[in-house]
C-alpha cells in the first residue's frame, strides 16, 4: 500500500483540514499519515481562530514518521506561519519527501489568514519543490499579481507561477461565473478541465481545494501522471460533494 502525509491544519468539523485529506487517501486506497501545522477552532462555516504548532514541533513530527515509514507523496495544506514554511522548505531541499502537491492556502473563504504574513511574503518559495501547485483564482492572484477574470488570466497566472518553480500548476476556476473550469499548465501544454456547478447548501462544500490536493497527491503516490491524477482527482471531487449535497 502505497503512503501519503498531509501536512496541514486540523479542522475540528472534520471538512477540510488533515481529517479531510485522510478521509481522501483512505478513498483512494493509500495509507495516510499526518503532521499538524495548526490547530483550529471552526466549523463548516467559519474559522474563529487559530493557532500555529511550533516549527521544531512540526519537524519532530515529520522525522519521526519519516523513521518508519517511506512516504510516496505528500500535500501541503494549510502551513500557519513562516517558521513551518522553512520546516516543509529545509526537508524538501534534504530530499526527504517527494511528490508534493503544494494547496497555496492564504486564507479561508470568510477572509481568516491561515498563513502568517510573514508567511505569505515567502509561500512562493515552496514553489520549486512542488509537483504540483493548486492555487484558486484568489491566491494565483496573490503570488502573481495578475487579475484573474476568465481562462485567459488563468492561464497567464499559471505561467507566471511555472516559472516561479513549480513543475506544473493547476489553477482552479471554481469562483468563475458559470461552469467551473480548471487549468493545468505543464511548461509545454495547457488542458482544461471543465465541470459542472453542483447546487447546494454553503456548508456542503467546505474543504474542496482539501479534497482536490489530497486526491491528486493520492494519484501521484499511486504512479499516476500528472494529468491523470487530476482527472481523477477531479472525478473523486464531484462524486465527493454529489453525495454532500444528497445527504
Amino acid at each position: 500500500m502505497k503512503t501519503v502525509l498531509t501536512i496541514a491544519g486540523s479542522d475540528p468539523s472534520g471538512g477540510a483540514g488533515l481529517q479531510s485529506d485522510l478521509r481522501t487517501f483512505a478513498a483512494f486506497g493509500t495509507r495516510g499519515l499526518s503532521a499538524v501545522t495548526a490547530v483550529t477552532a471552526q466549523n463548516s462555516s467559519a474559522v474563529k481562530s487559530v493557532m500555529a504548532v511550533p516549527g521544531r514541533l512540526l519537524r519532530e513530527q515529520i522525522e519521526t514518521l519519516l523513521e518508519e515509514f517511506t512516504i510516496d507523496a505528500a500535500k501541503t495544506g494549510m502551513i500557519g506561519s513562516l517558521e513551518n514554511l522553512s520546516v516543509i522548505k529545509r526537508l524538501m531541499k534534504a530530499g526527504r519527501l517527494r511528490n508534493l502537491v503544494v494547496d497555496t492556502v492564504l486564507r479561508s473563504t470568510g477572509g481568516k489568514p491561515l498563513l502568517d504574513k510573514a508567511g505569505a511574503k515567502e509561500l512562493a518559495s515552496l514553489l520549486p519543490y512542488a509537483v504540483v501547485a493548486t492555487p484558486n483564482l484568489i491566491e494565483a492572484a496573490a503570488l502573481t499579481g495578475i487579475k484573474i477574470t476568465g481562462i485567459k488570466g488563468m492561464e497567464k497566472a499559471a505561467k507566471a507561477l511555472f516559472s516561479m518553480g513549480a513543475a506544473n500548476v493547476l489553477v482552479k476556476g471554481g469562483h468563475l461565473k458559470g461552469e467551473p473550469a480548471d487549468l493545468l499548465y505543464d511548461g509545454k501544454e495547457v488542458t482544461l478541465f471543465k465541470g459542472s456547478r453542483i447546487k447546494g447548501p454553503k456548508a456542503a462544500f467546505h474543504g474542496t481545494g482539501c479534497v482536490l490536493s489530497a486526491a491528486i497527491a493520492a494519484c501521484l503516490a499511486k504512479g499516476f501522471s500528472v494529468k491523470k491524477s487530476v482527472k481523477e482527482a477531479k472525478r473523486f471531487l464531484e462524486e465527493e460533494f454529489k453525495s454532500r449535497v444528497r445527504a
